[in-house]
């Protein structure tokens, strides 16, 4: 997708599967099942999708997937499946080469996010684009250093310590512009510091929602929450400012983790909120 001097490409580091309980929390089965449908085992497929952005010169990677550092055992836990290779395969696709990405911004540090900032050589782990500055909410990065019992299952050090330690990752105060076409923005609910990404090219306007509306449906019905936010009050007022944002600007939705509906629009009709796939 190219608009005016911004270029734009949806990756994928594959597909993973997901108990539907995570994403969709207290709504009922027959509700979310009318979006998407659950297996046997209740599971529901997550898209692993990162964005690739060419803005001013640079090369600008947002989310990294799960990585290649998976034992066997965390493969099967995801039931991960990548017909068209991981991420770097991906990458390659497009010619491009690990150590060509200038920027990485990792919307929050939460595995499926940023399990492929580095990569395991032995029993050291290094950064996976060499010579990228990593960009994350400092917020996040104090909260990833120091998880809980309820997040510690889900922040794990390897996938960014060392990338503090060396300073390849820079640490933000809220929004940041990246260049004059990409902008981190704050949208905490899913974890405090976690941000999306705005993008603007003359008139035309788009946000990576990333894990504040990890499927589509989650931007059209403001209180379907995951039961992976940490606040998912702040979720749902989240949302409803950026619901605004996007209606008001006519903005394209991209959305990270829904395997059907990767890139819409938010409409109204009678009244109520509908998703409108581009």
């Amino acid at each position: 997708m190219k608009i005016g001097d911004l270029e734009i490409y949806l990756l994928s580091d594959g597909v993973a599967k997901t108990d539907a309980g995570g994403p969709f929390g207290l709504v009922p089965k027959s509700y979310y099942e009318s979006y998407i449908k659950s297996d046997n085992q209740n599971r529901i497929a997550m898209a692993l999708t990162c964005m690739l952005i060419f803005s001013e010169g640079k090369t600008i990677l947002v989310d990294t997937g799960l990585g290649a550092k998976l034992s066997a055992k965390e493969n099967e836990f995801w039931g991960l499946e990548r017909p068209n290779g991981g991420l770097v395969r991906q990458l390659a696709s497009k010619d491009i080469q690990p150590q060509d990405i200038d920027i990485v911004v990792n919307t929050h540090l939460h595995a499926d996010h940023c399990g492929g900032n580095t990569i395991q050589s032995g029993d050291t782990i290094k950064a996976t684009f060499p010579n990228a500055t990593y960009m994350v909410q400092r917020m996040e990065w104090a909260q990833a250093s120091h998880p809980n019992s309820r997040t510690r299952g889900t922040y794990f050090e390897k996938n960014f310590a060392t990338l503090v330690a060396s300073g390849q990752m820079k640490l933000l105060h809220g929004d940041t512009e990246v260049t004059k076409e990409v902008k981190c923005v704050m949208t905490p609910g899913h974890t405090r510091g976690h941000q999306s990404l705005v993008l603007q090219s003359r008139d035309w306007k788009a946000i990576f929602l990333a894990d504040l509306a990890s499927y589509s449906v989650h931007m059209q019905r403001t209180s379907w929450t995951a039961s992976y936010d940490v606040y998912p009050l702040q979720t749902i007022e989240t949302k409803q400012k950026w619901q605004r944002w996007v209606l008001s600007n006519d903005a394209l939705m991209f959305f990270q983790h829904d395997p059907q509906i990767q890139i819409a629009r938010l409409r109204k009709k009678d009244g109520r909120l509908i998703i409108r796939p581009e």
